[in-house]
C-alpha cells in the first residue's frame, strides 16, 4: 500500500518562527548568572552568542518573528517537507490509528537541524564574525552547522562526542566535505577537556563535555562566537517551521492530530513540531496530547528533578532551569547519540512542570525494532533518534487498536540513518543492549546538584 504525501507550495514556507513563550501563562524562569544566583543580565550573553539571537532568547512578548529573506530563500532548497500518511504501517499494525509523520529527512545533511542551522549563521554574520564554535552528538547537528557555515562563509570548529566520532565516521566527514574542523571531544585542546581527561582518561564525552569545550573555545577566539542545536529558546523557535507547515498539511489531509510525537534530547525536533499544536491547546481548547520520547537511559523528563543546573558538564554556562539528570551525568554509549544530554530545555521543562506536556521512556532495542518495521512499511530508514519517537507511536496506536478507538497521531521523523548502518549491524548482529538507570545511580548524579529552586 502506498503511503500519501501531502505537498506544499513554495509559497506555504512561513514568513515567520512562533514563539510559544508569548502565549504561556507561566512563563520559563530565568537563567541565573551562576556567580551571583541573580537573574542573568542579557548583555552577559553578548560574548557567547550573537546579539539578535540573545534578542530572540529573551523574548516573552512577541508571538511571531520574521523569518530574515536570506533564511527563508535557503529554506527554498529543501522546504516545504512533505506530510505523509503511512498507511503501510498503520496496516502491519492493523490498527485503527491514522499515523502520519512530518519527513525532516529530506533537507541537505538528512535531519531536521539545518532550520536552526541557517537562521544561527545567518545572525552570526550580521554582527560581522569570522568564526564559530559548536558540539554535536550523533553528528546532525555538526553536519547542518558545517553547510551552514559555508553558505554565509564562516569557519567553523566542531567538537563532536568522542564515542560518535568512532560510532559515525561519515557524519565527520560531512561536517570536513563542507570545511569544518572536527574534533573529538574530550580533547587535549581546552581546558575543560583536560580537566575531565585527567579525572578520566578513557571517558568517551557527552554532550555536556563537548558544549563546555565548544563554549571555551568561542569566548578564547578572536571575532568568534558560540552557536547550539538545541535546548536555548532561540533554537526552538526556529524549529517551529516544521508544526506550522504540518498545520496546513493535516487541514489538507481532512485531520486535525490527537497525538502529536516527537523523540526529545534537548527539545529541537520535539518543539518543532509540537508548539504551533501546542498553541491551540493553550488558546484555543485544542486537547492533542504531546508526547516527548526520550531513551530510557537518558531519562530527564520521566525520572529527573526541576532544578536550575548548567547546560555543560564543567559549569561554563548560566545556570538553566531544567529537568536535569545532572549536568555531571555521563550518559552509557546508546547509538542516539542525539538524545545523549542530561537536561531539558526551560521552556519544555516548564510545560512538563504545567502538564501541559508528557514524556515517555524508550528502551534501546525497542527503538530499533520499531526502525526496522518503519523502515519495511514505510520505505524509510529512520535515524536511531527518530527511532525513538516511532516505537511511541506504535505504542499509541497498538492501544489504539486494544480500545477500538480512530485516534490521529502526527510524528516527526527528524532524520534517516543511512548514515547509522553500523548501529544497525550492531543491532542486527545481538550486540545492542538496553541501557537504564538505576535509581543508586540517579541519586548519585542528582545529589550533585546545588538546590537553587
Amino acid at each position: 500500500m502506498e503511503s500519501k504525501k501531502f505537498l506544499l507550495q513554495e509559497k506555504d514556507i512561513p514568513t515567520a518562527w512562533y514563539n510559544i513563550v508569548a502565549d504561556m501563562e507561566n512563563k520559563p524562569l530565568p537563567p541565573l548568572d551562576p556567580a551571583t544566583r541573580q537573574p542573568l543580565n542579557p548583555e552577559a550573553l553578548y560574548p557567547l552568542l550573537a546579539e539578535k539571537l540573545v534578542q530572540q532568547e529573551i523574548n516573552m512578548t512577541d508571538q511571531w518573528i520574521e523569518i530574515p529573506d536570506e533564511v527563508r530563500n535557503l529554506y527554498k532548497q529543501w522546504r516545504p517537507t512533505p506530510l505523509v500518511r503511512a498507511n503501510g504501517l498503520e496496516k502491519a499494525l492493523d490498527t485503527p490509528a491514522h499515523i502520519y509523520f512530518k519527513n525532516e529527512s529530506v533537507s541537505p545533511v538528512g535531519s531536521h537541524k539545518l532550520n536552526s542551522a541557517l537562521a544561527q549563521a545567518y545572525y552570526c554574520k550580521q554582527d560581522g564574525l569570522t568564526n564559530i564554535t559548536t558540539e554535536t552528538g550523533a553528528g546532525q547537528w555538526g553536519a547542518a552547522m558545517a553547510y551552514a557555515a559555508r553558505a554565509f562563509g564562516l569557519e567553523l570548529a566542531v567538537y563532536m562526542v568522542k564515542i560518535s566520532y568512532e560510532q559515525k565516521p561519515y557524519r565527520r566527514s560531512i561536517m570536513q566535505t563542507f570545511g569544518a574542523q572536527v574534533i573529538a571531544s574530550p580533547s587535549m585542546s581546552t581546558k575543560a577537556g583536560r580537566k575531565i581527561l585527567t579525572e578520566n582518561p578513557t571517558y568517551m564525552g557527552s554532550l555536556g563535555t563537548a558544549i563546555s569545550e565548544a563554549v571555551e573555545l568561542a569566548l578564547q577566539t578572536p571575532n568568534c562566537k558560540y552557536v547550539l542545536g538545541s535546548v536555548l529558546n532561540h533554537v526552538m523557535l526556529h524549529q517551529t517551521v516544521i508544526g506550522l507547515e504540518a498545520e496546513k498539511q493535516m487541514e489538507m489531509a481532512g485531520e486535525y492530530p490527537d497525538v502529536i510525537v516527537a523523540c526529545f534530547g534537548g527539545g529541537s525536533n520535539f518543539s518543532g513540531i509540537s508548539f504551533p499544536f501546542l498553541r491551540h491547546n493553550i488558546k484555543d481548547g485544542k486537547t492533542a496530547r504531546i508526547i516527548a520520547a526520550e531513551p530510557s537511559s537518558c531519562p530527564k523528563l520521566t525520572r529527573g528533578i526541576f532544578q536550575y543546573d548548567f547546560g555543560d558538564e564543567v559549569g561554563y554556562t548560566p545556570f538553566i532551569p531544567m529537568y536535569t539528570l545532572g549536568h555531571t551525568f555521563a550518559p552509557p554509549h546508546i547509538h542516539a547519540g542525539g538524545l545523549r544530554y542530561h537536561g531539558a530545555g526551560s521552556i519544555v521543562s516548564q510545560l512538563k512542570k504545567d502538564n501541559l506536556i508528557e514524556a515517555t521512556d524508550i528502551k534501546q532495542l525497542d527503538a530499533f525494532k520499531a526502525a526496522v518495521l518503519f523502515a519495511n512499511t514505510e520505505s524509510i530508514i529512520p535515524a536511531p533518534e527518530s527511532s525513538h519517537a516511532i516505537a511511541a507511536v506504535i505504542k499509541e496506536a497498538e492501544q489504539a487498536k486494544i480500545e477500538g478507538k480512530q485516534k490521529t497521531i502526527l510524528f516527526n521523523l527528524s532524520g534517516h540513518g543511512l548514515i547509522d548502518m553500523a548501529a544497525y549491524d550492531s543491532y542486527f548482529a545481538g550486540d545492542l543492549l538496553n541501557y537504564e538507570m538505576t535509581d543508586a545511580d540517579l541519586a548519585k548524579s542528582i545529589d550533585t546538584l546545588e538546590q537553587i529552586i
